[in-house]
């Protein structure tokens, strides 16, 4: 999108958790192997649930606040705002239901396809509900001062997590965008990033692994 705010690492966000949404779905439809196990073990879905929980606690922290206080007395889009609220308190649960049935020792793949699949039908809605109504809404309501300071509680909130969330969020991002992350890198960082948590990452059998 266009305006004042970039956010395109929103969108890297969005379609880094899109994607694992897409992996999830499809091991949860595997009859080879039992779904339950490949979800559990490693770092497959435990990458995906510690990305999409630092960004929903993030939001709701240091996004949401301000823009309520922004719209405040605009009936239409304080009801953007009550939406996208009320839609992380939908997936919160939906999260503790798939966790619970990677815990369940005699759970088989039809209660694992159930809760996956229901988790991924209400993500994939506030995801496109949020990049039609609220993204626009925080371009033009925010300043870019607050949409930093959402930025910043958000890398603050990934913390010693970096080292594989940063990788896994840019693993098939847009050129443009990991040219642009990487550039503001320290050059520290930067080294680390390149010759260790990237290598490191793609090292990892996220999908696969059962035993």
């Amino acid at each position: 999108m266009t305006g004042n705010i970039d956010m395109s690492m929103m969108y890297a966000m969005h379609n880094a958790l899109r994607r694992d949404l897409a992996k999830i779905t499809e091991v949860s439809a595997r009859t080879d192997e039992n779904p339950r196990l490949i979800l559990a073990n490693g770092s497959s879905y435990e990458l995906f649930k510690k990305a999409l929980t630092i960004h929903h606690t993030a939001e709701d922290e240091a996004l949401w606040p301000p823009l309520r206080a922004a719209v405040a007395g605009k009936p239409d889009e304080e009801a953007v705002l009550d939406a996208m609220e009320a839609e992380h308190g939908q997936i919160d649960p939906l999260l503790a239901s798939v966790e619970a049935v990677l815990d369940d020792e005699t759970a088989g793949p039809d209660k694992v396809a159930a809760a996956t699949g229901a988790l991924a039908e209400a993500l994939t809605a506030h995801l496109e509900h949020e990049e039609k109504e609220a993204l626009p809404l925080i371009d033009a309501r925010l300043t870019q001062e607050q949409w930093q300071h959402y930025s910043e509680v958000h890398v603050a909130k990934t913390g010693p997590e970096t080292s594989s969330l940063l990788p896994w969020l840019l693993e098939d991002a847009n050129e443009d965008v990991v040219a642009m992350m990487t550039a503001r890198m320290p050059e520290n960082v930067r080294t680390l990033f390149t010759d260790q948590w990237v290598p490191a990452y793609r090292a990892r059998d996220r999908w696969n692994a059962v035993s």
